[in-house]
C-alpha cells in the first residue's frame, strides 16, 4: 500500500494525471515561508516538539528500568516497516522509532496549520511524506532487526545476494530496486492469453477478435475499450482472472481495442484523432465484419471517459442506435473531484508538463517513474531497498505489477488536451462546452443503457465520483460498487470469499452517492456475476457465432509488443467457421433486442 493507495495503482494513476512532482518543492517552500512569517505559531510548534522529545527521553529511561510506559506516538495501522517485535521490546530501538514518529507528526502539523490554499498544502504533504520516508530508522541496515536476523540466519548470504541485486539494478533498472519479477510472464501464453486474431489495424489501434467458446452467442457483439494510458491486457490479465475470458465464456462474441504505443511521429494526435481512429474505427470494423446493427461496449477508466464522449457524439449525429448498451468501469466523466492525484493538475503543473512533452513529442511514462516513486518512497523505494538489497529477497512475480510496468507513452497534443478539458476545466459534463470532431458534446443526450461500476477502495477514480455519471446521462443506469480497488476491480473473478458488491437496478435522478449506498443491496461475490446477468439482458437473442475471415495474425497482436505494422482490414469474402476453444454450456437468452 502507498498510504491508502495500492502499490500497483500508484504509478498508473500518476500517469493518468500526468503529474509533475517538481511542483512539490515550490509547495514546501511556501509552507516554510508561511510559518516563518508567524513567529508565535512557529514558537508554539517548536515548543510542542521539544516537549514531545523530552517525553521520548523519559520513556526510554523508564523502559531501561523495566517499565512499559505508553508510547508518545504510535505507528500507523498497516505500516509494516516496524512490525518486528524488536522495535518495541528494545528500549534503544523504541527510542529511535518514537523520535522519528514525533518528528513526522510535527512536520504534518506544520503543513496542516499553514494558511496556504488546500492544493498547496496537499502538495506539501506529499513532499514531507517523501522526506520522512527517507529518514525512517528502518532504512538503516544495521538498525533494522529484520535485516540483522536475516543476515545471521543465512550466514551473510542475504547480504551477498542483496549486493548482487543492487549491482544488477544499478546496471539494468536505472538504480532503482525492481518491484516485480516479470521473467515468468509471456504475452499470449499466461498474460493476454485469450485466443483470438487481429482483424483490423490502423495507425492508432488494432482490433482483436476473440474466438467464441460457446455453441451460441448473443446477437450483439461486445467491443472492449481499454484506457490508452496502459496496455489493454489488464482486461485480459491471465487465464481464470480475465474479464475478456469471462465475457467470451458467457456467450459474448468479444472484440478488443489495442492501442499503439505512440512515438514522436504522433506528437500532433489529439483526442479527436483518438476518437476517430480509436472507438469509432473499431465500431465500424466490428459492424462491418459481423453485420450486427448494434454493438455493446465494455470500457475501463479512461476508456470509459472516451466511451462517454463516443456515446454523446453518436447521439448528436443521430447514430445512438449503433450501440445497444455500454459498461463503464472505474470511469470519471465529472472531474470536479478526481481524487488525491487531481492536486497535480493545476495550471502551473500542466504548463510545465506541456513543456516537457513538447520537447520530445510525447510523455514517456518511464521518464517520470523515478520521480513518482520518490513521492511514495516508503512503499515504492525503501521497502524494496530493504527487501531486495539488504535482505537479498527476490521481488514478487505478480501479473498486475508486470502489466503496470509495461508502460505506454502519450502524444503531447492529446495528453495536453485531455488534462485541460477534463482535469483543469471539467468540460465534458458541461453541455456543449467540449467539442470533438467539430461536434459539441452533451451527455444529457445519451439514452444508451449503462452499467456503471465504481470501487470502494479506488483512490484514482473515487466511487462517489464515478457514481456522478448517473446524474448526467439521460437513460437507464445501473450503478454497482465493488469492494476492490481501481486496478484489482477489473480482475475480480468469482471465488474470492472476501469479495462483495453493492447494487440496485436503477440510480435515481437527483440521488446522491451516499443516498444510493443506503438503498443499495449488498451481495457477496464478484460483480462479474451481476454484470453477466445485466449484459445478457441487453445482448439480444442467441445465434450461431459470427463467422470471421482469417487474418493469420494471432492475438495479442503487434501493437501490444510495441511493434509497428502496415494497416490491416480483414474484409475478404472467404469465410471460415470460428474456432471453438472450450466447451462451455449454452447461455440463456437475453431479454434485449438487436
Amino acid at each position: 500500500m502507498i498510504g491508502s493507495l495500492p502499490l500497483e495503482e500508484f504509478s498508473y494513476g500518476m500517469d493518468i494525471g500526468g503529474a509533475d512532482p517538481a511542483a512539490l518543492n515550490d509547495a514546501l517552500r511556501a509552507v516554510t515561508m508561511d510559518v516563518m512569517s508567524d513567529p508565535l505559531r512557529m514558537g508554539t510548534l517548536m515548543t510542542s516538539l521539544m516537549l514531545a522529545q523530552q517525553s521520548v527521553a523519559m520513556n526510554t529511561l523508564r523502559r531501561m528500568q523495566g517499565e512499559n510506559p505508553p508510547p508518545v506516538a504510535a505507528v500507523a495501522p498497516g505500516d509494516r516497516r516496524f512490525s518486528d517485535p524488536a522495535w518495541t521490546s528494545n528500549p534503544f530501538l523504541m527510542a529511535m522509532l518514537e523520535e522519528y514518529l514525533v518528528r513526522r507528526q510535527h512536520a504534518q502539523q506544520l503543513i496542516d496549520q499553514s494558511r496556504l490554499p488546500e492544493a498547496t498544502r496537499r502538495k506539501a504533504r506529499f513532499a514531507i511524506t517523501m522526506m520522512m520516508d527517507a529518514l525512517a530508522p528502518s532504512n538503516v541496515p544495521w538498525l533494522n532487526p529484520a535485516v540483522i536476523k536475516e543476515a545471521l540466519d543465512t550466514g551473510g548470504g542475504s547480504l551477498a545476494k542483496g549486493m548482487a541485486a543492487f549491482l544488477d539494478d544499478l546496471k539494468n533498472n536505472g538504480g532503482y530496486p525492481k518491484h516485480v519479477d516479470a521473467s515468468s510472464f509471456v504475452l499470449g501464453e499466461n498474460m493476454a492469453a485469450t485466443p483470438g486474431e487481429v482483424v483490423f489495424r490502423n495507425e492508432l489501434i488494432e482490433v482483436l477478435a476473440y474466438y467464441p467458446q460457446t455453441p451460441t452467442v448473443y446477437e450483439r457483439p461486445l467491443l472492449c475499450i481499454p484506457p490508452w494510458i496502459n496496455k489493454y491486457y489488464i482486461m485480459d490479465i491471465a487465464p481464470g482472472r480475465s474479464f475478456v475470458e469471462w465475457a467470451v465464456r458467457h456467450g459474448h462474441q468479444t472484440f478488443m481495442i489495442s492501442y499503439r504505443n505512440p512515438d514522436e511521429t504522433m506528437r500532433d494526435f489529439t483526442m479527436d484523432d483518438y476518437l476517430r481512429l480509436g472507438p469509432l474505427a473499431a465500431l465500424d470494423a466490428v459492424q462491418r465484419l459481423t453485420g450486427a446493427k448494434r454493438v455493446n461496449l465494455a470500457s475501463l477508466c479512461l476508456g470509459g471517459t472516451m466511451t462517454g464522449i463516443l456515446l454523446a457524439y453518436l447521439a448528436k449525429h443521430g447514430q445512438a442506435d449503433r450501440v445497444g448498451a455500454a459498461t463503464m468501469t472505474n470511469t470519471i466523466l465529472d472531474f470536479a473531484e478526481p481524487g488525491d492525484l487531481g492536486v497535480f493538475t493545476d495550471e502551473a503543473s500542466i504548463a510545465k508538463l506541456e513543456k516537457t512533452m513538447n520537447e520530445r513529442g510525447f510523455l514517456e511514462s518511464k521518464e517520470m517513474e523515478g520521480t513518482f516513486n520518490w513521492m511514495r518512497a516508503n512503499d515504492l523505494i525503501w521497502s524494496y531497498v530493504v527487501s531486495n538489497w539488504y535482505m537479498g529477497k527476490k521481488p514478487p512475480a505478480f501479473d498486475i505489477l508486470a502489466w503496470n510496468g509495461d508502460a505506454t507513452r502519450m502524444p503531447a497534443a492529446m495528453h495536453s488536451q485531455y488534462l485541460r478539458a477534463c482535469h483543469l476545466h471539467n468540460l465534458i459534463v458541461k453541455p456543449n462546452a467540449f467539442a470533438i470532431e467539430d461536434t459539441p458534446i452533451d451527455l444529457g443526450l445519451v439514452r444508451t443503457p449503462l452499467y456503471i461500476l465504481g470501487a470502494e477502495a479506488d483512490h484514482i477514480a473515487p466511487w462517489r465520483t464515478t457514481y456522478m455519471t448517473t446524474q448526467y446521462v439521460g437513460g437507464e443506469t445501473r450503478y454497482t460498487r465493488t469492494n476492490a480497488g481501481h486496478v484489482a476491480g477489473i480482475c475480480n473473478p468469482p471465488g474470492n470469499p472476501k469479495a462483495c458488491y453493492w447494487t440496485k437496478p436503477q440510480a435515481e435522478p437527483g440521488e446522491t452517492p451516499d443516498a444510493w449506498l443506503e438503498s443499495a443491496e449488498k451481495r457477496n461475490g464478484s460483480w462479474w456475476e451481476d454484470w453477466a446477468a445485466w449484459a445478457g439482458e441487453h445482448g439480444g437473442s442467441m445465434r450461431e457465432p459470427y463467422a470471421l475471415p482469417a487474418s493469420g495474425e494471432p492475438a495479442p497482436g503487434r501493437y501490444v509488443r510495441n511493434e509497428t505494422a502496415a494497416p490491416l482490414d480483414v474484409t475478404a469474402p472467404k469465410q471460415r467457421a470460428p474456432r471453438k476453444r472450450a466447451t462451455a454450456k449454452p447461455q440463456r437468452k437475453g431479454g434485449g433486442r438487436s
